[in-house]
């Protein structure tokens, strides 16, 4: 599903230059994996160089999907069409402020990456994953009527309601209380399962990860930034 080699991402300058390096990482379909390290760290980073979303100072191989797309190759002639195309069809990324647009409903905010890629309003994956989350009784209201619990798990599940290859998740249940954080990691884990998708998880939440039993990409501080390397 995901093959990469030698990502390395350069932030800042000078004194403040921040480097963010994964030597190594496959996925395969059905694959969640558990993100972890200090706040500061880069781990927001890795998972927006991996969404395509900037542009790496170096990367050997970014490959997605069963036909292997090379992404790399798009990444280094700048084709922003075809970028722009891969991240609507085959990205799912939930942002830790959630993103929506305020001037939509819920039901119209998660409906939107379907509609951008000519499908139906709704499907019956996205109506199971609104009921699992108690979304059912919002979806008339706009972002700004609803708890930031609440805002959050509309993203998640706009992210894939589109059912993407890949699914980048930075900080899911940071707005949740524990039964409502349960319930969304063990949503996120049988929707990657079922869906052939792969996702990449960025958790604070080492009692979730622990549970789910989840691997883990670990990050490592290195003098000049940061290297992400899986668990042993």
């Amino acid at each position: 599903m995901l093959i990469l080699r030698e990502l390395s991402i350069t932030r800042g300058q000078g004194t403040g230059c921040h480097e963010v390096h994964l030597p190594h990482l496959e996925l395969a379909s059905g694959d969640m994996l558990a993100v972890v390290g200090p706040s500061g760290c880069g781990k927001s980073t890795l998972l927006e160089a991996l969404g395509l979303l900037l542009q790496p100072r170096s990367l050997k191989r970014y490959a997605l999907g069963p036909n292997a797309i090379d992404l790399a190759a798009m990444l280094q002639d700048g084709d922003e069409s075809a970028l722009a195309r891969i991240r609507s069809r085959e990205l799912g990324f939930l942002l830790q402020n959630g993103g929506l647009l305020p001037f939509l409903s819920v039901r119209d905010n998660i409906a939107l990456p379907r509609r951008l890629l000519g499908l139906t309003a709704s499907s019956e994956r996205v109506r199971h994953a609104c009921a699992t989350l108690g979304l059912e009784p919002l979806l008339d209201k706009r972002p700004g009527e609803l708890s930031i619990g609440e805002r959050q798990r509309t993203a998640f599940v706009r992210a894939m309601a589109h059912e993407p290859r890949l699914l980048l998740a930075d900080e899911p249940t940071a707005a949740l209380d524990p039964q409502a954080g349960e319930r969304l990691f063990a949503l996120i884990l049988s929707l990657v399962q079922e869906l052939d998708m792969a996702a990449l998880v960025v958790s604070h939440d080492h009692s979730l990860v622990n549970q789910f039993r989840l691997p883990r990409l670990v990050a490592n501080l290195t003098s000049g930034g940061c290297r992400f390397e899986p668990e042993p």
